[in-house]
């Protein structure tokens, strides 16, 4: 069962014990995986850590890592694919509101699952959707 959904820059932060992720995000992860929840990363986070790898702004061996873990039915973090109904979610989030298009997808996936969304991002947290941070 799904507890949350990390965007891009949590599961990242949480994978490498980075403080930049808050208490209460870390709380959030630690407490689903304790409970036996899991915490979704969208499939597009994938591709925006391949970019941001090929623009140097985060090691290469990121992908490698946050693969690994997914690959793990132990881990806390689960794949969640980008499907046509994520894709009609995004429909009830304006583009105005959160215009980069992995955190809306990213959004819109949290909304579809009805369960918050873990980020600090100040867009998805002043859209219609529920976050954590």
């Amino acid at each position: 069962m799904l507890a949350a959904v990390a965007d891009t820059h949590t599961a990242i932060w949480y994978l490498f014990g980075s403080d930049a992720l808050s208490e209460i995000a870390k709380q959030t992860i630690e407490e689903a995986a304790k409970d036996g929840f899991n915490v979704g990363v969208s499939a597009l986070s994938l591709a925006e850590i391949v970019y941001l790898s090929e623009k140097q702004r985060i090691s290469s061996e990121t992908l490698r890592r946050l693969t690994d873990t997914l690959a793990n039915p132990e881990a806390v973090l689960t794949e969640i694919p980008l499907d046509s109904q994520i894709v009609k979610s995004m429909q009830d989030i304006p583009r105005a509101d959160i215009p980069d298009l992995p955190d809306r997808v990213i959004a819109a996936t949290g909304l579809y699952f009805d369960v918050p969304v873990i980020t600090r991002d100040a867009k998805i947290q002043a859209a219609d959707v529920k976050t954590i941070w």
